[in-house]
């Protein structure tokens, strides 16, 4: 989701109001807006790090070092502004409900569309083998329409595994991070190298399977 989901100056105020419930560290304050955002809004470290160093010039937040992580809390200055300005947090807060509810339509919407493709993949598939079968030649086109359609089952798991190996490894790093974890770039490294193997072994998995044009 695009950061509109804050109008200028939002998010600086929504940051203070953060800090008031409990002090945080950077990574747990984008975890935070994720979470109340049903993860349909995750600020980059580039967008949260900067507007609390701006909140710490003007005296609205102070920072503390433990150990390798910097803990964000909010001033009495804060908090003043925060209680001058509690109409403008309600209107924000009514507003990113609204935006919340916006995307998750939207998010539905491209899942119901999905479906809607997916089920006309099927039907397109099952006429194909019923008018295979019907033919002079209905035992090798009804093969092939089940090779197919079990290519297709098959795909689909596939694309369920990459996902799922997504989320986890996605999950594992921001989780390290967020409790204060280094991330060294040989980790990284690591994981391009391991994700670039996994590649070309399927790449030359596929070379040696024939293909519907051969």
């Amino acid at each position: 989701m695009s950061p509109a989901v804050f109008s200028h100056g939002d998010l600086r105020l929504y940051l203070l109001a953060l800090l008031a419930e409990s002090p945080q560290h950077g990574y747990g304050i984008i975890q935070a807006l994720t979470d109340r955002t049903g993860g349909t809004y995750t600020p980059s470290a580039g967008t949260i790090y900067p507007r609390l160093a701006k909140l710490e010039e003007e005296g609205l937040v102070t920072k503390t070092a433990d150990g390798r992580t910097t803990i964000y809390a909010i001033t009495d200055a804060g908090r003043a502004e925060l209680s001058a300005r509690e109409g403008d947090l309600h209107t924000i807060e009514a507003g990113l409900n609204d935006s919340v509810r916006l995307i998750a339509n939207e998010v539905r919407q491209s899942v119901q569309e999905a479906m809607k493709s997916l089920r006309a993949d099927l039907a397109a598939a099952a006429r194909e083998e019923h008018s295979a079968s019907a033919s002079s030649s209905s035992r090798e086109a009804s093969s092939r329409a089940d090779e197919r359609i079990a290519s297709r089952e098959e795909l689909r798991r596939a694309d369920a595994s990459i996902n799922a190996f997504r989320a986890r490894v996605r999950t594992d790093l921001r989780t390290h991070v967020a409790r204060g974890g280094a991330l060294p770039g040989t980790v990284v490294s690591q994981l391009d190298d391991a994700l670039d193997a996994a590649a070309h072994a399927v790449t030359a998995a596929l070379s040696t399977l024939p293909s519907g044009g051969r």
